[in-house]
């Protein structure tokens, strides 16, 4: 059997097609299929493009693909737009061998192998998404203007501050300041307003490519952009914690817990705080490593909507060489 995989993203679609012995067949990466930021025709035109891709790569056809999980940034948070959203890739697949949901599904699935427990993804925006006994939950992801806290454009909002602070005497200068003037030279310091109003637009995804210079400084010890980090560990382990409600835990159960996105590449300087912050609110919280690779889980969850789950060597040989 096959299965295909599409993980979308804030920067990027990931296409993975495995069948049900644990093989990858194939991969494609192509743009965003983020809707509220592209369209909704240049979303379906990634979908589309994407999917003959990879099947042309595998060499096979899209109707010989038995299901297909599709994970889509923002799915399910505007109403009016889920039919159009589940609507994307039926020029290709038949309505009843595919399913469009969050790409928050992805993160799970990939992290915990479609087991209860809860995964927090911080990425370009962040989110929380877990099940228990058949429960489902969301937290956060409500977007960038006002939430999507712990996120790496979050942290790269909160960075940008400092910077200011620092450039005009708020806050003494420090690592930040002058690793981000090495890496966007201005002729002054206000023109780091250019670079993000003008040049970048407040382009998300620009804005969030700050958070690893903000990473630097705090591993180099800059003690303001640490504060970040660790501002950034409490909110993701508050979206944790108030899932661990939704879905029904009982105080004294063991949750797994797993992590993604491109915040947690930070290392200890996120992951320590972030146990840490976990580890205040309950003491049955368990950190485990995530156990797929991201582009996995969409297909992992897609061979289990199907009612096919993959078995244990299948998941195995995945784990190996996935």
């Amino acid at each position: 059997m096959i299965f295909l995989g599409v993980d979308g993203g804030g920067t990027k679609t990931a296409f993975v097609l495995i069948t049900d012995t644990g093989e990858v067949l194939a991969r494609h990466e192509s743009a965003t299929s983020y809707y509220l930021s592209v369209g909704m025709d240049s979303a379906r035109s990634v979908v589309i493009n994407g999917i003959n891709e990879i099947c042309r790569r595998a060499g096979v056809q899209p109707h010989e693909i038995d299901y297909t999980f599709l994970g889509l940034p923002a799915y399910g948070e505007i109403s009016a737009d889920i039919a159009q959203l589940n609507d994307l890739p039926s020029s290709l697949l038949s309505s009843d061998k595919y399913r469009c949901d969050n790409d928050m599904v992805c993160a799970w699935a990939a992290s915990l192998g479609c087991q209860d427990g809860i995964n927090i993804v911080s990425g370009t925006g962040s989110i929380a998404y877990g099940e228990h006994n058949g429960v489902t939950a969301r937290c956060g992801g409500w977007g960038e203007l006002f939430s999507d806290e712990g996120s790496a454009y979050w942290i790269g909002n909160q960075s940008l501050n400092l910077f200011s602070r620092m450039a005009d005497g708020r806050l003494q200068k420090d690592i930040f300041y002058d690793l981000l003037r090495e890496t966007y030279p201005v002729a002054n310091d206000l023109d780091i307003c250019d670079l993000v109003f003008n040049q970048w637009k407040g382009d998300r995804g620009k804005i969030a490519s700050i958070a690893p210079i903000a990473c630097e400084a705090a591993i180099a010890g800059d003690k303001q952009s640490r504060a970040i980090f660790f501002q950034a560990a409490k909110e993701l382990s508050l979206m944790v914690d108030s899932l661990r409600g939704l879905l029904n835990y009982q105080s004294d159960e063991r949750v797994r817990v797993s992590y993604s996105g491109g915040v947690f590449k930070c290392g200890d300087i996120i992951l320590e705080a972030f146990a840490y912050e976990l580890a205040k609110l309950n003491g049955n919280y368990h950190i485990s490593l995530p156990e797929y690779h991201p582009s996995l889980g969409a297909a992992i969850y897609a061979a289990k909507l199907n009612s096919t789950p993959l078995n244990e060597q299948a998941l195995k040989k995945l784990t190996l060489g996935g």
